[in-house]
């Protein structure tokens, strides 16, 4: 029988190196069908095209469907319903807004009522083999110490809307474990390829960047609080080839993944490897995260050093979280989360590259 996948969130990142790492692992080709939105088709259009050229696929084979998550059946066609209903054998829902200072009604718009859509939608699929969403590491909001895949609490308080919604997100997925076959990843946070560093994506670890590039002129650069904290950093070639592998695995139905680092780095070393590989030199002295935050509430500020005042609350989380799930049912097939200090030069020169480039523009906050 032949699997057809159906993917939210294209043509972004994340999506589009999904795409390409289910055609090149899975025999099975099929047909890919994603879900777009009108003001994206362009776009759309362009990365399709890339895809179908580099990996020599048949114009038939990848199919744009307009339509919204955020409206009843996705805003698709009666047609595109009916053809829909017939071929899909595996959902990726990634689609959802990442932004850590979104305004808690569009969060509430697109990651909750969005994923309410899908999930309604993927529960009349009549050859469905697999539902994958992508949720988050830090569903967890401000619970801290030991945290499990097995877990799914609602913590007394989130640090933003972002957390607090997709947490509310995936508790609806969770619901739908017992009448679905559901695989729900949840990834730490983002960053660029391991080997090439490449992303298309400047947030996460590359705030920091942002903050010591504007200020590298400056006769001496402080720490950003006292950094205890783990701050949980994941190269994109893993969090891939990882939910690739746990999606099409027969073990790995109604499980939640936690695909982070198991070793992971206090965010006061992250930031002293990024400020020795991009300026060659080493903290000085402490800024208390209070200051920072107040510097951060100004908006020109955060306009400047491509900050947002949410990344701080990350630098002071003691939280762990425990992978022993996703590393279990990973043994055997060569995927593992590099270490990120491998991945620093290859993640600075990509970031040094893009700064160079005349389109390149620090994010405006």
């Amino acid at each position: 029988m032949d699997y057809n996948y159906f993917f939210t969130g294209f043509p972004g990142f994340i999506c589009n190196q999904l795409i390409r790492e289910v055609l090149k692992r899975n025999e099975r080709k099929g047909i890919i069908y994603v879900l777009v939105l009108q003001g994206m088709m362009d776009k759309a259009r362009k990365e399709r095209h890339a895809i179908i050229t580099e990996l020599g696929l048949k114009d038939d084979s990848f199919i744009l469907i307009e339509g919204d998550i955020t409206q009843p059946s996705l805003m698709i066609s009666e047609d595109n319903l009916v053809i829909l209903n017939k071929r899909v054998t595996h959902v990726f829902h990634l689609a959802a807004i990442y932004d850590l200072a979104v305004p808690r009604d569009i969060a509430l718009r697109i990651n909750v009522n969005g994923t309410n859509n899908v999930n309604e939608w993927v529960r009349g699929l009549t050859r469905l083999k697999r539902y994958v969403y992508f949720s988050t590491a830090y569903v967890v909001g401000k619970r801290e110490g030991n945290l499990l895949e097995t877990e799914l609490i609602r913590p007394a308080s989130f640090k933003n809307h972002y957390e607090e919604t997709k947490y509310e997100a995936e508790v609806l997925v969770e619901n739908l474990k017992e009448e679905v076959p559901i695989t729900i990843i949840r990834p730490g946070i983002v960053k660029g390829h391991s080997q090439t560093g490449e992303t298309i994506k400047f947030d996460g670890p590359y705030f920091m960047m942002n903050f010591l590039e504007r200020l590298k002129y400056l006769p001496l650069l402080p720490k950003l609080g006292k950094g205890e904290a783990y701050v949980n950093l994941v190269p994109i070639d893993y969090i891939i080839a990882a939910t690739v592998y746990l999606s099409f695995l027969e073990n790995g139905v109604g499980k939640t993944y936690h695909l982070t680092d198991p070793r992971p780095y206090r965010a006061s070393e992250i930031y002293t490897f990024l400020m020795e590989e991009l300026l060659n030199k080493k903290p000085i002295g402490t800024l208390p995260i209070s200051v920072g935050k107040w510097f951060l509430s100004i908006k020109p500020m955060r306009k400047y050093l491509g900050v947002e005042k949410e990344a701080l609350d990350y630098f002071t989380w003691m939280g762990h979280f425990d992978c022993t799930q996703a590393v279990h049912d990973l043994k055997g097939s060569g995927i593992k989360c590099p270490d990120f200090k491998d991945g620093i030069k290859s993640m600075t020169a990509f970031y040094l590259k893009q700064k160079d480039n005349p389109n390149y523009q620090i994010p405006i906050l």
